[in-house]
């Protein structure tokens, strides 16, 4: 693997990076969109995406232009470059997808390689077998191997300062995909797809589809750069990003717009259906929705991409500066909320919270709690694993949401969904929390988890918890030797802990 891609900040598993691509001369600040540029089909031309949204970055078929009469020869002659109008960088597909919907393409692994290069595309894909979804094992194995036999032959194939993409398969077998995933690090390759998760992105599988990428993660390893090959829906940007995804393509811009559909970060409209136009960008500033409706086709189509890219690129803007303010998780949890497909995936990114973790700035801005599942989040984990490492002096402590009380030796504080701390750990992040007055049973029950830690750590130590009416699932989840007592209620208050004698 070449040295072309850098980490600048990070997020959970998000971050911003750097992708250097020296034959186009350009570095891609990532997470970056490409947007899908069709030669036969230009619903926006790539100068208007580069003048009007700072698009340095697209995806374009080689396997089209080495198909078509009307642009292969003007290809070769003239570079993709000039033949499209665009000085950014160029990544060119291969024809898997059409092997894909077709069964077959007229056109082996090094030819097309070779044509990439010839074309000029500054990031080309040798020809890999994406296995959909759902297929058996001993298919996803043996197109696997095909696509790994792939790999290793397109580092013979001379492509100069081409960047070469490594796609990752594997179907929905996530050690096939870790499995891909390393023997692809092992290459000399550049960037790595993960392909065929459009029919779950299709199907609203987003859990799955988070699965997969953390699956290929493990096996890439932190310095990839990873595309997600096929997303290119706003709503779940900040979901895949965060799962560790630096790269999207995307088509739905123009592919929606023909059917007059209009997206948004939560989901997608039907223009006929829409009252008002939910957005400011320089379409819906200018247009109603019945002044759109009332514009000829080929200009509504147009209209329409545009908004649908605006809304993208500003996403993506906004998941940059989360990373940046280190809030990626409250925007990913936000936009789950759009759908409950989302919520689901959601829930599996934090089923991988200990590789969240490993990457998890320790220190950032405030965390805010916003439902059940902010208690499964990295810092809450990376909390419970301190505690687990904690010697606590005394042999009498007092966990307390409230007040200290003098007939303990010591009196930690204790806050959902942490746990418990040392008061002089009150001021540094995350226990600077912002938390709802009326917190959800899962924050009660994280906390307990940290009491178990803490108890399991120091085992001759007598540990009491005095709570604001935590629920019986909280409470039952402390061990048996942590006494409890129930702040402003004197009945569960013992004689000794009162000032009474004991």
């Amino acid at each position: 693997m070449r040295d072309s891609f850098e980490l600048r900040d990070g997020d959970g598993a998000g971050r911003i990076g750097e992708l250097s691509v020296p034959r186009a001369g350009v570095t891609v600040e990532t997470p970056a969109l490409l947007p899908v540029i069709n030669p036969h089909i230009r619903t926006i031309e790539p100068a208007v995406l580069e003048a009007e949204f700072g698009a340095d970055v697209l995806i374009t078929n080689g396997y089209i232009f080495f198909k078509s009469e009307q642009f292969r020869e003007r290809a070769l002659d003239e570079g993709l470059h000039d033949l499209l109008e665009f000085s950014g960088a160029i990544m060119t597909d291969s024809g898997s997808f059409q092997l894909s919907e077709y069964g077959e393409i007229s056109v082996t692994n090094e030819e097309i390689l070779r044509f990439q290069h010839d074309i000029g595309s500054d990031i080309g894909t040798p020809i890999d077998i994406p296995t959909p979804p759902d297929v058996g094992r001993e298919q996803a194995e043996s197109d696997l191997e095909t696509t790994q036999a792939r790999l290793e032959a397109a580092q013979s194939v001379d492509v100069g300062e081409m960047l070469v993409n490594a796609p990752v398969q594997g179907s929905t077998y996530p050690d096939l995909r870790e499995t891909a995933g390393a023997h692809a690090a092992g290459t000399d390759l550049d960037v790595f797809p993960v392909g065929a998760v459009v029919p779950l992105m299709n199907s609203y599988r987003y859990a799955e589809m988070v699965e997969v990428v953390l699956a290929a993660k493990r096996g890439l390893g932190v310095d990839a750069p990873v595309h997600l090959f096929g997303a290119g829906h706003p709503m779940m940007f900040a979901l895949a990003v965060a799962a560790g995804c630096d790269l999207f393509d995307s088509a739905a811009y123009a592919l929606y717009a023909r059917d007059d559909r209009y997206l948004t970060v939560s989901g997608t409209e039907h223009l006929e259906d829409l009252d008002y136009l939910p957005c400011a960008c320089p379409v819906c500033a200018e247009h109603t929705p019945e002044s759109l409706r009332a514009t000829d086709a080929d200009r509504r189509e147009e209209l329409l991409a545009r908004h649908n890219l605006h809304v993208s690129y500003r996403e993506l803007r906004t998941v940059k500066q989360a990373i940046r303010k280190g809030n990626l998780l409250e925007l990913v949890e936000r936009r789950a909320r759009g759908h409950p497909a989302m919520v689901d995936g959601y829930r599996a990114l934090l089923d991988g919270v200990d590789e969240l973790e490993a990457h998890d700035p320790v220190s950032k801005g405030t965390f805010f709690h916003l439902s059940a599942e902010s208690a499964q989040r990295p810092e809450v984990r990376r909390h419970h694993d301190r505690l687990s490492r904690l010697t606590v002096e005394g042999d009498r402590v007092l966990l307390s949401e409230g007040d200290d009380n003098s007939r303990f030796d010591v009196t930690w504080r204790l806050q959902a969904p942490f746990g418990p701390y040392p008061p002089a750990l009150s001021d540094s992040y995350p226990l600077t929390a912002e938390i709802p007055n009326r917190l959800d049973p899962a924050a009660y029950e994280a906390a307990a988890e940290g009491v178990r830690r803490l108890a399991a750590a120091n085992p001759d130590t007598e540990f009491w918890v005095g709570h604001w009416g935590w629920p019986e699932t909280a409470l039952a989840a402390l061990p048996e030797s942590v006494g409890t007592v129930q702040l402003g209620d004197d009945s569960t208050i013992p004689a000794w802990m009162d000032g009474e004698a004991e």
